[in-house]
């Protein structure tokens, strides 16, 4: 793509590099393979790399041999694009869903291996969840949301997340790892969840994930109720609504969102 040949502006070159670490995966990328992948050697890479450090667009990781996207890439990145946060943008969407289904409404975003309430928009009945409050955090696959958010990650880190948390799932009260790849599979194939565990007695809920345009699931819709108006002949229509209600989210994402990578700076706004 980028030969080292003189007419190739530095400049170019250095977008050109930007574009190939944004591929990357949280880990980054080694300078061999960037170099390769920009077809130039890789002293010209460097260069180009270090100024694009110089200037906050990449970062180094896995002590220094690695590149990837700073935070203030997506920082600027969010500037140019929609000004609103999913908290922002998903606040008319849970308040439409409280409304419409009278039942309590939770927008959850994935925090590594955790699934974090970043808002909920409160129904006339009253509730109990393993979140709790906004700010509240799960391991994943521990409810409804955090289970439709795990059923949905790429094969890959939804096995390392299963690794990490099943311990803790454990712990938790939760079933084995067999149930929860029995839950997860059943939650993939049919696009939702609905739990009603007994883990909370009394309480049941759905779950629907958000998915971007790259078809990651960065968040989660989900409802929170009484195991009594989750029965058969209504949960159709809940899970209906959720999952409209979740592509009009999806719809108005911007993917350089801070707050889907950094979900506790969204919470320091939220008043207490």
């Amino acid at each position: 793509m980028m030969e080292d040949a003189p007419t190739t502006s530095s400049l170019r070159r250095a977008l050109g590099l930007l574009r190939i670490v944004a591929t990357s995966d949280a880990d980054g990328m080694r300078l061999k393979d960037i170099a390769e992948a920009a077809r130039c050697s890789q002293p010209t890479a460097h260069r180009a790399l270090q100024d694009l450090m110089a200037e906050g667009f990449i970062e180094q990781a896995a002590g220094g041999k690695r590149y990837r996207l700073s935070l203030d890439f997506f920082v600027l990145a969010a500037k140019a694009g929609q000004g609103s946060g999913i908290r922002d943008l998903a606040r008319p969407v849970l308040l439409r869903l409280a409304a419409t289904l009278s039942d309590t409404i939770f927008l959850l975003v994935r925090h590594g291996y955790d699934a974090v309430c970043l808002d909920r928009v409160e129904g006339p009945f009253p509730i109990r969840s393993f979140t709790g409050d906004i700010g509240g955090r799960v391991p994943l696959g521990l409810g409804q949301g955090s289970l439709a958010i795990l059923a949905h990650l790429p094969e890959a880190e939804q096995e390392e997340v299963i690794r990490f948390n099943v311990p803790r799932l454990l712990d938790r009260g939760f079933l084995d790892e067999a149930g929860l790849r029995t839950a997860l599979a059943e939650a993939r194939r049919q696009g939702w969840v609905n739990l009603n565990t007994g883990l909370i007695p009394g309480m049941a809920g759905v779950g629907v994930p958000v998915i971007d345009a790259q078809g990651r699931p960065v968040a989660a819709l989900s409802v929170g109720t009484l195991a009594e108006r989750l029965g058969p002949q209504r949960l159709p229509s809940v899970v209906h609504i959720l999952q409209a209600e979740a592509a009009t989210l999806a719809a108005g994402l911007n993917p350089f969102d801070v707050s889907l990578r950094y979900p506790s700076r969204s919470l320091s706004n939220v008043e207490t």
